[in-house]
């Protein structure tokens, strides 16, 4: 078991978001959570990277405890996250954004292997290195979100919906990249809108509504059940 949650209760303000959530993802798979604005699928990966602390419950990755640990040392375990909107550093360069992201001393070491990796990966990144962030599209923003992300080697890398705001094509492509990274071994979890697309591609997948799990199984399985396809696929 790569990542591990046990009944976790979390929220803001002492208002409670996340009601005994558990959920798991093994190595190597795709695993997505689903549900409508507001279900606290955000919350939910903020959590696990440390941004917000549990109220209750437990998180292992790799077998340890992580909830109580600051995110800078979530990193350096292993897991990376593509957050909503991108938050990049709009008057900083390509290359600048992708050296941040290899800021702990393992990633620093691998430096020059990561840039070709994810040049390779995103071969439009290594023809606008040196242009700013804030003048990329926003298919090629969101592919330097990512770069940056890999940049720290992670074995888990969590992506907050990495396809909204983005033309089919460019959705299309992104899954593509994310599809080549499963295959090279990194673990995904993703939380998307673009339900059809995200279970399609993912191995498993959990339905999160009102801060509660209230389905999981495989993805097919889901794409099958009548509450996901009347509630999120219009069916």
């Amino acid at each position: 078991m790569l990542l591990e949650i046990n009944s976790l209760s979390t929220g803001y303000l002492g208002l409670q978001v996340l009601n005994n959530v558990s959920l798991n993802v093994n190595k190597k798979e795709a695993v997505c959570v689903i549900g409508p604005n507001g279900a606290g699928k955000t919350t939910l990966l903020k959590t696990i990277v440390g941004l917000l602390k549990p109220y209750k419950g437990s998180i292992k990755f790799l077998e340890q405890n992580i909830e109580n640990m600051p995110p800078y040392k979530i990193v350096e375990l292993g897991i990376a996250m593509v957050p909503q909107g991108r938050e990049l550093f709009p008057y900083m360069s390509v290359l600048e954004n992708l050296k941040l992201g290899a800021y702990t001393r393992r990633a620093e070491k691998y430096l020059k292997d990561s840039l070709e990796l994810v040049f390779e990966l995103f071969p439009i990144l290594r023809e606008r290195k040196t242009q700013m962030a804030n003048t990329l599209s926003g298919g090629e923003q969101q592919m330097l979100a990512i770069a940056r992300a890999l940049m720290s080697r992670p074995t888990l890398l969590i992506l907050d919906e990495p396809s909204t705001g983005l033309a089919p094509h460019i959705q299309q492509k992104v899954y593509e990249s994310l599809g080549y990274l499963r295959e090279q071994g990194i673990t995904l979890l993703i939380v998307e809108q673009s339900i059809h697309q995200v279970l399609t591609f993912s191995d498993r997948g959990y339905v999160l509504e009102n801060g509660n799990i209230v389905l999981s199984g495989n993805s097919k399985t889901l794409l099958g059940n009548e509450h996901v396809k009347k509630a999120y696929l219009g069916m």
